[in-house]
């Protein structure tokens, strides 16, 4: 299927690695203009290689820096002043008991997961509305609405991804300007990795899967970890012009995780 997304100026942040690379290098494949974003030089220059040798003619830029602080994000908004796909895929987690996480944990979870990408749409949304087509989502998680006990922090920022995706997109009411949030379930990335290392007590990764799926997510129709490949599929599908009608939504590719219908 053509997505029609040749030529579209996309930026997907934090897209070294994980489900932020998946989606960039899916959206590239589907001819979109794709700038990579990360903290460091060699990150970003790691995964531009990556990217281009799934997709070798992608039109590829990169913008080094940590856009949960607003000056980098100004910076990055004058570097790139029109995009018409913006996706806030920037974003951390951790496992930790509730009681031992701080004030400063709170923050700077909100600052990473939340801001980042709130002042990213207020700084892109005014040009999509005057061209009137654009593409904004968030990368939230069923533990939005789920919220996952060994890490409510996290689960907190993805609920408040969620208001903020649907309230902006009401401020898109009668425009060609969509505005979505993605929620993904357990799905294996780098990150993920390191959170199993941390939770596995050093069991190899299938035993602990299996024990995952039984105890910790025991609702998941998919019973394993899914692909970043898969989420980015969903990903570049509400990112296109034939994803016109879907706007305002909170669309799950989290494995049936969610036990509920709506």
């Amino acid at each position: 299927m053509d997505l029609k997304l040749a030529g579209k100026r996309t930026l997907v942040t934090g897209s070294t690695k994980g489900i932020g690379l998946a989606i960039a290098t899916t959206l590239a494949q589907e001819g979109a203009r794709v700038i990579l974003n990360g903290r460091s030089a060699a990150s970003v220059a790691e995964a531009r290689e990556q990217l281009r040798r799934n997709a070798p003619s992608a039109t590829v830029d990169d913008f080094v820096g940590d856009l949960s602080d607003a000056a980098v994000a100004a910076r990055l908004y004058e570097a790139f002043p029109e995009v018409d796909i913006l996706v806030n895929n920037l974003g951390i987690f951790e496992p930790k008991p509730f009681e031992e996480i701080p004030d400063a944990d709170w923050r700077r979870f909100f600052e990473v997961n939340v801001l980042s990408g709130v002042r990213l749409s207020r700084l892109y949304l005014p040009g999509m509305k005057q061209r009137n087509w654009g593409r904004i989502v968030f990368i939230s998680s069923e533990s939005g609405v789920q919220i996952p006990s060994e890490m409510i922090h996290y689960g907190m920022t993805k609920t408040a991804q969620l208001a903020v995706s649907r309230g902006l997109a009401e401020t898109c009411a009668g425009t060609a300007v969509t505005v979505n949030a993605v929620l993904p379930g357990p799905t294996r990335s780098a990150g993920v990795d390191e959170f199993v290392s941390q939770l596995s007590k050093g069991k190899p990764f299938d035993q602990f899967e299996q024990q995952f799926f039984e105890e910790m997510r025991p609702t998941s129709l998919l019973k394993r970890f899914a692909t970043t490949e898969e989420v980015a599929s969903l990903v570049a599908y509400v990112c296109s012009p034939l994803a016109s009608a879907t706007n305002g939504a909170a669309l799950r590719v989290d494995g049936g995780v969610i036990r509920s219908c709506f």
